[in-house]
């Protein structure tokens, strides 16, 4: 009887050069099934393809209910992949997870949003630190180029952080603006960079740092040591210039993003443009935007809420 470890090993090949997964995804995957076997072999379980089923699913539910609702999903969808994979290659006659009903609820918090003076504030604190830099041949006057460059292009695009930390020089066109995004499920979209400011600050630095593009292998953003910066660098130089900037609530690269879609309904822009642009697959994803948009909603309950009238009517009545 084949077992699980093999299974497994099947699984993530069929997802690496079938589904043309991510690399992250895999990642994800293969942590979340090691756990799944190790849960079985810790309860002296078999992993036999077979002996696993419903009861054991539940068991295995149970152990790891003290995570996070988020991550329980992912670890339950990663391994109902698994079984749905073995199921259609015959490798088991019944998936155990037919007829199982799994309700995981998930807090529906709100995204941290910036308005318009805050996103300002970083921006400008990251032109001024430029400015202190007197020598333009030094590592912190090119490294605060870089930092302008993150910056802008985080609030030009509403990419997420994993997206802008592996751009490919390739992908990005600093004549037109125009950027080619692959983002989840390795889907592509295009993304049109149109404020001078931020193009202007995309070519600068390019021109500063093509050298250590090519040496990358390529990656639009590198580090001092020619390497691709990473998602946790960004993170710290967004965290960073937030602090200098006198920001005084946690500041994420995310909350560029979440702050790109809210100010754009801010301007009336259709959410199903917005939803290409954050390259979402369901409007749902996108529409949790509608609940943070504070400056249209005061807009709309001040101008337009049917209150207004009974003051209308009462001075009305008053000035006879």
């Amino acid at each position: 009887m084949e077992n699980i470890e093999f299974a497994i090993v099947e699984f993530i090949s069929h997802c690496r050069y079938e589904k043309n997964l991510s690399s992250k995804t895999l990642k994800c995957y293969g942590i979340d099934l090691k756990q799944f076997v190790e849960f079985l072999n810790s309860n002296g379980y078999s992993t036999g393809l077979l002996k696993v089923d419903k009861s054991i699913l539940r068991e295995y539910l149970q152990s790891i209910s003290n995570f996070k609702p988020k991550t329980v999903k992912r670890k339950i969808a990663t391994i109902k992949a698994l079984f749905n994979f073995l199921e259609f290659e015959d490798k088991i006659l019944i998936n155990p997870f037919r007829k199982m009903k799994i309700q995981i609820r998930e807090p529906k918090n709100l995204p941290n949003v910036m308005n318009i003076h805050e996103v300002e504030k970083i921006i400008k604190s990251t032109y001024e630190r430029r400015n202190t830099k007197k020598k333009e041949n030094t590592y912190s006057y090119v490294e605060s180029i870089r930092n302008i460059a993150v910056i802008e292009l985080l609030f030009a695009t509403g990419v997420r952080v994993s997206e802008l930390s592996n751009l490919k020089d390739e992908n990005i066109d600093l004549r037109t603006g125009q950027i080619k995004v692959r983002g989840k499920g390795n889907k592509e979209r295009i993304i049109q960079v149109c404020n001078n400011e931020s193009l202007k600050a995309l070519r600068e630095y390019h021109s500063l740092n093509i050298g250590k593009i090519k040496d990358c292998g390529g990656y639009f953003f590198v580090n001092r040591f020619k390497k691709r910066l990473s998602e946790q660098s960004v993170r710290y130089l967004v965290k960073n210039h937030a602090q200098v900037a006198g920001l005084e609530r946690r500041i994420t690269p995310h909350a560029f993003r979440h702050s790109f879609a809210t100010l754009l309904l801010e301007e009336d822009v259709d959410i199903k443009y917005i939803q290409h642009l954050l390259g979402h697959s369901s409007i749902v994803t996108t529409q949790i935007y509608t609940h943070v948009n504070g400056e249209k909603q005061k807009k709309i309950l001040s101008q337009q809420h049917p209150r207004k009238h009974f003051m209308a009517e009462q001075e009305s009545v008053l000035s006879e």
